[in-house]
């Protein structure tokens, strides 16, 4: 009798670990939702997906009044240029500092995380240097570098070859929708896309 408890008991200790197993939610579970998180978002916007080759056509812009946004097939990243900007673009071998604002969205939760577009007093600083047509970036002070280090995500950085970076107005300005992978260190950590809003403007 002993005998045929224990082995109920176990059965059914198995039986609790397997349905927790199968509750655990998977990387590719995640990554699933991702997807499907940025496809309900391009729906719910109207947002008219690009080709990297008829943004190129088009002279490396978006039309904004079609809402139109190119897609990086090779990262995932969706990008719209409001503005090129005045200026140049951040010539090789240059590190430049540049004075950022923004906004930042959750896409999967609906949720502002965090963002000073309209906060003239507190912009993100900082540096972005040009090597070889590569971009790497640090986040010197601002809301981003408290929120998530100094590290700057992948995704800002991938306008980098197609705006002109100066002082003057008008600025050049982009919005963005990036998957996890090119985000910030919560966005990797927790599998999340985020859409941004950014202003890019050259400091000193």
């Amino acid at each position: 009798m002993k005998k045929l408890l224990y082995s109920l008991v176990a059965l059914l200790v198995m039986g609790t670990c397997f349905q927790a197993c199968d509750d655990t939610e998977t990387y590719a579970d995640m990554k699933e939702k991702e997807r499907k998180a940025i496809d309900a978002y391009i729906k719910s916007e109207s947002i008219k997906v690009i080709s990297l080759e008829q943004f190129y056509a088009q002279d490396s812009t978006t039309d904004v009044s079609q809402n139109e946004y190119v897609l990086f097939k090779d990262n995932g990243v969706y990008m719209q240029i409001v503005r090129k900007g005045e200026g140049s673009p951040i010539a090789d071998g240059e590190r430049a500092e540049v004075i950022a604002r923004y906004y930042e969205v959750n896409i999967k939760e609906g949720d502002t995380l965090t963002g000073n577009l309209y906060d003239a007093s507190n912009p993100d600083m900082l540096t972005i240097e040009n090597k070889n047509g590569s971009y790497s970036g640090s986040f010197t002070s601002g809301y981003m570098h408290s929120a998530y280090g100094s590290s700057v995500p992948s995704g800002w950085l991938i306008p980098m070859p197609y705006l002109n970076i100066g002082r003057k107005e008008p600025i050049a300005k982009v919005r963005l929708i990036v998957p996890h992978s090119e985000g910030q260190s919560n966005a990797t950590s927790y599998v999340y896309p985020c859409f941004y809003e950014i202003t890019y403007r050259k400091g000193r």
